[in-house]
């Protein structure tokens, strides 16, 4: 503190002094404080994205395959869908850690089956709904051969290979 008594002239300057510390030092931590990281994106939430994905791709499989009534071009269609779902989910993890590459490949491969899938029972029920008379596997076995089976490998394949 300054001991000079004031004064009554205004125009009267008080002596400098010279501070130990800067007045803006008080307002720094005793360790400076390190910039948080951004979260990792949770993992609930890519699944449910490549899930989404993997719903619309059933849905390109029937629509295609039933209203388009294109039948070799499914196996194209189920290998987009397979690539579709392992890119989702791969961005959607953005590199979250917790999240490894033999569990990655295998929940892109899981929800890629799933869209096929998926696919091949909307295939059935719209025939059936167009007036088809034929069983799940019936129809599928009569119509598609051994389309089907390739739409499911290609889809695992490709989803497996885009997820690592």
């Amino acid at each position: 503190m300054d001991d000079t008594p004031p004064t009554d002239d205004p125009g009267e300057r008080r002596p400098t002094r010279t501070l130990e510390r800067a007045p803006s030092e008080r307002y720094r931590d005793a360790e400076p404080v390190e910039e948080a990281a951004e979260p990792a994106p949770p993992v609930a939430r890519a699944v449910v994205f490549a899930l989404l994905a993997s719903i619309a791709g059933g849905v390109a499989i029937a629509v295609a395959g039933e209203i388009l009534k294109i039948t070799a071009g499914l196996v194209v269609v189920a290998a987009a869908l397979g690539w579709i779902v392992a890119v989702v989910l791969v961005l959607a993890l953005g590199g979250n850690p917790s999240m490894q590459r033999g569990t990655r490949r295998g929940t892109a491969v899981t929800i890629a089956l799933f869209g096929v899938a998926l696919g091949q029972v909307g295939l059935w029920l719209i025939a059936r709904n167009e007036g088809g008379v034929l069983g799940f596997v019936d129809y599928l076995s009569e119509v598609f051969v051994f389309l089907v089976p390739a739409k499911f490998v290609l889809a695992a394949a490709i989803a497996w290979w885009r997820a690592g």
